[in-house]
């Protein structure tokens, strides 16, 4: 056997003892000048999102941030295109059947990326920088300006009941936007307790109001109804239910609220799914509930075009006193909106901050739980349309965007099943990929839709789009410059 002489073997280990010194002190560097994407947003000095959620939150989060002034005025607008009452609730069927199809895809990746965000996190991990970007930045400020639209409208209620405080409305709206940051930034363990509270609020209140109409409609059924138009046959009956699915599909928009939380909810594998298909199932039977109500004290032809279909069963139901109970109701579950688009818009922001697309103080946690630079930020943008009046035009033009981000992340998942196909996944959508090829053409039929519907708007989308990218490089640049200075 060699043997080294005493010397030499000392020496050999004095330098190996300083090669891996050297090796720790280069991963200590590497660490240190980690990229923006690889950045987990978790250190100690940031602080770290708390996984404290459950199933009870998600479904909580998906109730509040679906069931809002949708419901309320799309029965109109769907009866004014189909005068056939079995058609009317087929629409609604096939709407909520389209979002339980999209859960299944999104589930997946909910599941397998388990990072809160939203969206924004898919399409980012699947298809890179620029397109989370794209998907990032218009969800976060389309969801602000709907912060905004319905503070407005609670501000608005609440001048209908109560008539000294009309004067008030830009006042109570600012008041509703502030008061929920404020509750929030305390803490994730108070945001969610609000939707939990509020979520439960909402939905005993609309089973409330069809039990009302079931129970009592038979006193308080209109007899009124307007003239039954000829129904539509061949091509145009065909137009008919694409334009009434069109409206629906855009009312069950916000099934996907609990993916804003996946790096918050305990055993997201587990839960994300089950929340998201709980939540799904739960405002398919509301909505098909509301409506039957609706059809049960009213015929269809009476709510056709109407504007608040659902207030006019209940004055109908409760003749001079619906009006306030229907306000009622509308407040409760708009607040429940506004604590859920809080939340949402937060973690958007705080998974851009993070991964290097905006300033990276915004990815800071407070003890609670809650990236608090972040939502006062959210919280400032809904101040400012508010005050300025713009969050109509502003989510008008990103509506473009709204179907376009479903577009993406059912691609997301196609790309990450080809480019990652042996990562863990706690739960594989079911059908894949019929079932997620099935979710993608819809998303790009209704973005056809969206883009005929609305060509003025487009163009000022497509716009914003090609604007994105030099604002995109340059948030890129200063992410790269902050990023060498540590």
């Amino acid at each position: 056997m060699w043997t080294l002489p005493a010397n030499l073997n000392s020496q050999l280990i004095a330098n190996t003892i300083t090669v891996r010194s050297l090796i720790l002190f280069d991963d200590r560097v590497r660490l240190r000048r980690r990229t923006p994407t690889e950045s987990t947003g978790k250190t100690s000095d940031r602080g770290r999102l708390l996984s404290v959620l459950g199933v009870g939150f998600g479904l909580a989060v998906i109730v509040g941030n679906t069931i809002a002034a949708g419901i309320l005025r799309t029965p109109g607008e769907v009866a004014a295109h189909l005068n056939s009452t079995w058609l009317f609730i087929v629409v609604w069927l096939l709407g909520g059947l389209y979002a339980l199809l999209g859960a299944i895809s999104v589930a997946e990746l909910g599941a397998t990326i388990s990072r809160s965000g939203g969206q924004y996190v898919f399409a980012h991990h699947a298809l890179g920088d620029y397109a989370g970007f794209i998907v990032g930045w218009s969800d976060w400020i389309s969801t602000c300006g709907t912060t905004a639209a319905v503070s407005i409208t609670i501000a608005e209620y609440t001048g209908h009941l109560f008539p000294r405080l009309a004067a008030l409305r830009v006042s109570i709206a600012l008041a509703i936007v502030l008061g929920f940051a404020l509750l929030q930034w305390r803490g994730i363990k108070w945001g969610s307790s609000i939707q939990n509270v509020t979520g439960v609020l909402k939905t005993m209140s609309f089973i409330a109001l069809v039990a009302a109409c079931f129970i009592v409609g038979s006193r308080g059924a209109s007899s009124e109804a307007a003239p039954q138009p000829a129904s539509p046959s061949g091509l145009a009956l065909f137009v008919a239910i694409i334009i009434a699915l069109q409206a629906v599909v855009y009312t069950y928009d916000g099934w996907t609220g609990v993916i804003y939380f996946s790096e918050e909810v305990r055993d997201p594998g587990r839960n994300v799914p089950r929340a998201l298909f709980g939540g799904v199932a739960a405002i398919i039977v509301i909505y098909l509930l509301v409506n039957a109500a609706i059809l049960y004290i009213l015929p269809l032809s009476s709510i056709a075009g109407e504007d608040l279909a659902l207030g006019k069963a209940a004055e109908a139901v409760f003749g001079a006193r619906g009006d306030t109970i229907f306000r009622t109701i509308t407040i409760v579950s708009m607040l429940s909106g506004i604590n859920a688009f809080h939340l949402m818009a937060t973690r958007v922001l705080f998974a851009m901050s993070r991964d290097g697309l905006f300033w990276r103080r915004a990815a800071e946690v407070n003890p609670g739980g809650t990236p608090a630079l972040a939502l006062f930020m959210s919280a400032g943008v809904a101040v400012v349309f508010v005050l300025s009046g713009t969050f109509e035009q502003v989510t008008a033009v990103l509506a473009f965007f709204f179907v376009t981000n479903y577009t993406v992340t059912f691609l997301s998942l196609f790309v990450l099943r080809r480019k990652e196909p042996n990562r863990p996944r706690p739960y594989r959508a079911w059908g894949y990929p019929w079932t997620t090829g099935a979710a993608l053409i819809g998303s790009v039929f209704f973005l056809a839709g969206a883009i005929k519907a609305d060509l003025g708007n487009t163009k000022y989308a497509l716009g914003a789009l090609a604007l994105s990218y030099p604002v995109y490089r340059l948030i890129k640049r200063a992410s790269r410059r902050v990023i060498n200075s540590m």
